[in-house]
């Protein structure tokens, strides 16, 4: 029972999120590094897992993230593309991959398969991650999972809308955000006394 000591965190709802530490390649300046999640600490960060390079929905994914990084840049949220790739294999698909030009993001290499299996998106007889998306807040508190089938695409849009609704929420403690939720629509207080009235409280 002492081994439970040393059991690594699980990638859990409104919990602390697992820590990293993960080589990188990054596009924009065309070297390497570490990256840890103390050096993104206080900051709102998406974990963007995708199967891996050189294929064929996952190019498309990351373009669409890559456009709305002016977006993400307003919202101070830090996205970080991970794969069980080496950081070499990440080099050769941005400078070969056509939709991977000039793509603005840190791609982190899990190769020993660590946080896959943390996160709980591993695919043990791949060996490759999955497509799950992981929204943490600067408390480093896992505020969003969402883990797609294999050829499911994600939607970076979507993926705003969400980031937008917590940040709205963190600033605003006991509003609860509707289905189809946009900034500055009406929230929900919830409370005993709306439990039948809800269509109400949202006129």
């Amino acid at each position: 029972m002492d081994n439970l000591d040393f059991m690594p965190i699980i990638a859990k709802i409104d919990n602390e999120a697992p820590e990293f530490n993960m080589p990188f390649y990054d596009p924009n300046t065309d070297n390497d590094g570490e990256i840890t999640s103390d050096d993104i600490e206080g900051k709102w960060t998406v974990l963007f897992f995708y199967p891996a390079d050189f294929t064929f929905v996952c190019p498309t994914e990351l373009k669409d993230m890559a456009e709305v990084k002016t977006e993400f840049d307003e919202m101070w949220v830090e996205v970080l593309a991970v794969s069980t790739d080496t950081i070499f294999s990440h080099r050769a698909w941005v400078k070969h991959e056509g939709l991977m030009k000039n793509f603005p993001y840190k791609m982190l290499s899990d190769h020993s398969l660590t946080y896959s299996d943390m996160y709980g998106i591993l695919d043990e007889e791949t060996g490759i991650a999955g497509r799950g998306t992981f929204i943490i807040d600067p408390k480093w508190v896992l505020r969003w999972i969402e883990v797609t089938s294999g050829p499911l695409w994600r939607n970076s849009n979507e993926l705003i809308r969400k980031i937008k609704a917590l940040q709205f929420m963190e600033a605003n403690p006991g509003a609860a955000c509707p289905a189809k939720w946009v900034l500055w629509d009406k929230t929900l207080t919830p409370s005993i006394k709306i439990a039948w009235e809800v269509e109400e409280q949202l006129k």
